[in-house]
């Protein structure tokens, strides 16, 4: 283990990391920083929250910075790409506070947003272009963008890429990349098109792995509670109830429950709010800040945000519906336990539910704790789990209250009392 002061890294971003209160790196900053100070192309597997971000940024601005030369118009030396609005923002973010104080310029491109501005931004060259495939393809084809200096490559959460069908993007992106490049891919799982991807777009890799892929983060408590799907409301409710000021993230599968389910909650006098596909970007930005300031202390969201927030003070992701796709779990529950924190994922699983559960703890290789309600005879498989202790909070079962003082759970036939809350619109 080193200290950041060891690397050898630019002035100006051993400042910045002083300035953010960053000492030591992470373990996947630990292992690919050096290797890709190097020049090595990374192949890095690591859960959600583990700090990938400034395991690709800081050896990159490194590299630029060592580079003389102010970008040309319409052109860009480096470009990251990852697959929603909410993670390039927040990437974005990450970026422009390590160069704050440098000459290194970085620019967002993503839907839902003036094309026109970005197009005037691009016009004068850039040095990190963070952006999702389709707008980029998109300024692609307007001749907005040359990409032909590119020389450094990430592929953030590209997994997720895949999974949104994103490969044929990538495919038309490639080719107009210049070379020699360096090419770094970070991913929370490795399906087998990942391996193919990586063969693809890496030159001799260095893989990094800081965990199995499909493990959650070893701070994440776990449990689930089979409930029939009539009764996930009032459920839902009672968990809410138990801890009223914490942050908590509600996964549900489709925009319309999810938009169903804010409008309730809303209704019942809870400070929620909203982010799926059908709100426009200012609105989902909106529903973030208030989330992260904590003006809104529920956010109820679908897939998009399942790897778009970076909130080290979310305390809770409830899984109110089971993702159809067991990998998404993991990403999703990977929204809390962030920087060192300990969280709490809650999953409720109804009977038309049970066979996405098996595939769940399949992947992760866990049986997960049963938090109330009954668990099918033919889905105990008797497995520890590695990552999680007993359910620590609200919602019945599990072992009793939270450390740190959050109220205990109610049983189910007592009906929570709870302050009404400052409504919060939308």
């Amino acid at each position: 283990m080193f200290d950041f002061d060891m690397l050898g890294l630019a002035p100006a971003l051993n400042d910045a990391l002083a300035r953010s209160g960053f000492t030591e790196p992470t373990p996947i900053q630990n292992q690919a920083i050096p290797l890709a100070l190097e020049g090595h192309d990374i192949l890095g597997l690591a859960q959600t929250g583990t700090g990938k971000t400034l395991a690709f940024g800081l050896p990159m601005i490194d590299h630029l910075l060592a580079q003389p030369g102010k970008p040309a118009p319409k052109t860009a030396k480096a470009l990251v790409l990852a697959p929603t609005r909410e993670l390039v923002n927040q990437i974005s973010e990450s970026l422009r506070g390590l160069s704050a104080s440098t000459r290194i310029r970085v620019a967002t491109v993503v839907g839902g947003q003036s094309i026109g501005r970005q197009i005037a931004v691009l016009s004068r060259g850039v040095d990190i272009l963070v952006a999702t495939p389709g707008r980029l393809i998109d300024l692609m084809d307007r001749g907005a963008v040359d990409l032909s200096t590119v020389r450094h490559l990430v592929l953030d959460e590209a997994d997720q890429m895949l999974d949104l069908g994103f490969i044929h993007a990538l495919r038309k992106i490639a080719p107009k990349l210049g070379t020699p490049r360096q090419t770094m891919l970070f991913s929370a799982t490795m399906p087998k098109q990942m391996e193919e991807l990586s063969r693809a777009y890496l030159k001799d890799p260095r893989r990094v792995q800081v965990s199995p892929p499909g493990k959650a983060a070893d701070k994440v408590t776990q449990s689930v509670h089979f409930v029939d799907k009539a009764a996930k409301p009032s459920k839902l409710r009672e968990i809410l109830s138990a801890d009223m000021d914490a942050l908590t993230l509600v996964f549900a599968r489709t925009k319309h429950g999810a938009e169903k389910l804010m409008k309730g909650l809303v209704a019942d006098g809870y400070n929620a709010a909203s982010i799926h596909g059908n709100k426009s970007q200012g609105q989902r930005d909106r529903a973030i800040k208030a989330f992260r300031d904590g003006t809104v202390t529920v956010l109820v969201a679908t897939d998009v945000a399942a790897r778009g927030i970076d909130i080290p003070g979310v305390a809770y992701v409830v899984n109110y519906d089971l993702p159809e796709v067991p990998d998404s779990y993991v990403h999703r529950i990977g929204r809390t336990a962030r920087a060192g924190r300990e969280g709490e994922a809650i999953a409720f699983c109804a009977a038309d539910e049970i066979d996405l559960l098996r595939q769940i703890e399949r992947l992760m290789k866990v049986e997960i704790p049963t938090g109330s309600g009954t668990r099918p005879a033919d889905h105990v498989s008797g497995k520890p789990v590695r990552n999680s202790g007993p359910a620590r909070r609200r919602g019945g079962g599990g072992g009793g209250g939270k450390p740190g003082g959050h109220a205990a759970a109610k049983p189910d036939h007592v009906k929570a009392r709870r302050p009404r809350r400052r409504r919060v619109a939308a």
